[in-house]
């Protein structure tokens, strides 16, 4: 389970994806995102599915890396589908048994919510696989850099969230070698109760908390050494700057939350039934 977590991996590879300036993955991943919350029928969902599909398959990002980024996510997909499921009334009757109701209001919404979910997450997935630590960084820095006017602390705030994504891939493997380690001394992690089994992992929280301060220590002498003061006064070695393909990406994505918007205000209802 351990491995199967890839936020903050990047896939190094060469493709028109990866090329693309980190402001204009960032912008329209977040485009891609709200796309999913303004529309609720099978049409808009599809071309959702397909617009992404064909960004993967743009990315050369191998399909196989975006579902292993799912697993984490099971327990909560599966508790989403049950509270939508079970919870939520209106429409006909399908299935009652006792306290058990399941109407077709609640299996729609489940189904929507589930796939809106799954396509969340390979979205920002992709995202990060394309794109370097570095480069969502500086994106994210030019982003919010109007926010400097009323005193926001963009670049650190742009620095944090790159070391934290830096981080997690490294604080990952290190978690997996301390649980290879315990488990060779006789741990184990999957036997017993949620007490016994959180119990358990205490082997593994401390050595892991102690391997984390002391790397934020490291960092934090590094960088003082280096005398880094904040991005005041500091210059880009490579300036971030559009060119034709990131016009072009612009364009596509609001060509698609154009036709995302559309459908949703104007597909009649009766297709969005199963």
């Amino acid at each position: 389970m351990i491995r199967d977590i890839t936020i903050g991996q990047y896939y190094p590879v060469q493709s028109p994806i990866h090329r693309l300036d980190p402001r204009v993955k960032i912008v329209c991943t977040l485009i891609f995102l709200v796309s999913l919350f303004v529309q609720n029928s099978v049409l808009g969902y599809a071309l959702a599915f397909v617009f992404l599909a064909c960004m993967i398959h743009v990315s050369k990002v191998p399909a196989k890396f975006i579902g292993k980024g799912l697993k984490p996510i099971v327990i909560l997909l599966l508790f989403t589908v049950a509270m939508n499921l079970f919870l939520t009334r209106g429409g006909a009757v399908l299935f009652h048994w006792g306290i058990i109701t399941i109407t077709e209001t609640g299996l729609r919404t489940s189904v929507f919510m589930a796939v809106r979910l799954v396509l969340l997450v390979a979205g920002s997935s992709l995202m990060t696989f394309t794109t370097t630590p570095n480069g969502l960084t500086d994106g994210l820095e030019k982003l919010l850099h109007p926010l400097n006017r009323i005193h926001v602390p963009v670049h650190e705030i742009s620095m944090m969230m790159s070391i934290a994504l830096r981080f997690i891939p490294i604080l990952l493997e290190e978690t997996d070698k301390i649980m290879k380690a315990q488990i060779a001394r006789g741990a184990d992690f999957e036997s017993g109760n949620i007490i016994q089994r959180a119990k358990a992992m205490i082997p593994i929280l401390v050595p892991l908390f102690v391997s984390a301060f002391r790397r934020a220590n490291d960092l934090a002498m590094a960088m003082e050494a280096r005398c880094y003061h904040g991005g005041e006064g500091r210059t880009k070695m490579k300036p971030l700057k559009y060119h034709y393909q990131d016009r072009l990406a612009y364009a596509i994505t609001l060509g698609y939350l154009i036709a995302i918007v559309v459908i949703g205000r104007f597909v009649p209802f009766k297709l969005w039934i199963f």
